[in-house]
């Protein structure tokens, strides 16, 4: 029985790093990476799930399909977020990589709190006197 033999071409593929796949649309790379993006879903559906950030008005159906279009509208904003923000994350906390999933993860969570903050700061809300309310 002969030995089995390895090509160069597949001991290249084998020493090669695994390689990270990035999501495109329309042939354009977002630079989002799907491990990140599944992490800040996570995140996200933990924060409206334990934290009750998206509360529901009542209990009609009405009520259930509009709470329901605002969770998923916030689902995927943080996961968006969590994508584009948790590189920058590491980079300025000087994080190693070995972290990424878990930074997503916590941004991911934490988005919801911080976008609604800077809209808020960006666009004051308006109180029933007229005013911007302080």
């Amino acid at each position: 029985m002969p030995e089995p033999v390895i090509t160069p071409a597949a001991a290249t593929l084998a020493a090669a790093p695994p390689a990270v796949a990035m999501l495109t649309a329309f042939g354009v790379n977002l630079g989002l990476r799907p491990d990140v993006l599944v992490a800040g879903f996570a995140g996200a559906l933990v924060a409206i799930v334990l934290l009750h950030s998206v509360p529901s008005d009542g209990d009609t159906w009405q009520h259930l399909v509009r709470a329901t279009a605002r969770r998923v509208a916030v689902v995927l904003a943080s996961s968006l977020v969590a994508g584009y923000i948790t590189p920058l994350a590491l980079l300025m906390a000087n994080l190693p990589d070995a972290l990424l999933l878990a930074v997503a993860f916590s941004v991911g969570a934490g988005a919801q709190k911080i976008l609604r903050g800077v809209i808020d700061r960006i666009n004051p809300p308006i109180t029933s006197s007229g005013g911007a309310k302080p």
